[in-house]
């Protein structure tokens, strides 16, 4: 399970492994925080280099996992689990290495509470959400739209559906058919790279998703539709439900349901010195 986690509002990328019950980190998402590095990775290649020579076993034992790399496209990428974290942590003189720590801790102790009580995920990514700026209006619609989408990607897994790329190409029929684009040129549109696009969606957009998304299921369920062949004629009935919705409330409004607007953070310009 890919994510992202807040450390002082800096983002750290994931992967929670249901099986060995462990968190893994990206390491140069750490470095970049604690060194404040403009190429953390190429600090990352010197301190692992620095490090296996000095014969430590934690270097060695670190692998690669594939996450949303810059580009938005999934890349390998190193990563430790917590206990290596820490040990390589401690090669990098920080003041920030202290409160990091903590952080660590945090985590790990927030994933066993959510493991007993799953609602308590929904609690934090509630307030994760409050912290960058959004509205309590925004927060319940996009909560409500993954619902929607869970219960979507529950009934492929039942109907055959495979995860990842099919999940991917069933989603990519659903948007292209209701917003006329696909996810990529969506994202383009909005500036994002790595970002989540839902996360960056206006409220008329979110809505529209969540419609597209529950028609395609209930159509499928209808059908019974198995498999992608046909489950992808569901989802663009589905988004075309979602279409004729969108150019109905555009011809009344005169306004774009599907536009550029995001929440990326606002970079003033460097003003020049005289």
């Amino acid at each position: 399970m890919n994510n992202i986690k807040l450390f002082e509002s800096k983002k750290v990328r994931t992967y929670w492994d249901a099986e060995k019950e462990k968190w893994y980190f990206s390491i140069a998402d750490v470095i970049a925080i604690l060194t404040e590095s403009i190429d953390p990775l190429a600090y990352w290649r010197k301190l692992k280099e620095r490090l296996k020579k000095e014969g430590n076993e934690t270097v060695t034992n670190c692998h690669a996992l594939k996450m949303v790399a810059a580009d938005g496209k999934m890349r390998m990428t190193d990563v430790a689990d917590t206990e290596q974290l820490l040990r390589i942590i401690q090669s990098i003189p920080s003041p920030k290495a202290e409160p990091f720590k903590q952080w660590l801790a945090k985590v790990g102790y927030e994933r066993m509470q959510e493991i007993g009580d799953p609602a308590q995920s929904l609690d934090r990514a509630r307030e994760n959400w409050k912290k960058l700026g959004r509205s309590e209006k925004w927060i319940q619609q996009r909560m409500t739209g993954q619902e929607t989408r869970n219960k979507l990607t529950d009934y492929w897994k039942d109907a055959g559906v495979k995860e990842k790329d099919e999940f991917a190409l069933l989603t990519n029929i659903i948007h292209h058919e209701w917003t006329g684009l696909t996810v990529k040129k969506h994202k383009d549109l909005k500036g994002l790279k790595t970002q989540n696009l839902r996360d960056h969606m206006t409220e008329a957009e979110l809505i529209f998703t969540a419609l597209a998304e529950l028609s395609t299921r209930q159509i499928a369920e209808t059908d019974e539709a198995k498999g992608l062949h046909e489950n992808a004629k569901a989802s663009k009935k589905g988004g075309t439900i979602a279409k004729d919705a969108r150019l109905a409330l555009e011809s009344k409004t005169g306004k774009s349901v599907v536009t550029g607007e995001n929440f990326l953070p606002i970079k003033k310009e460097k003003k020049k010195l005289n």
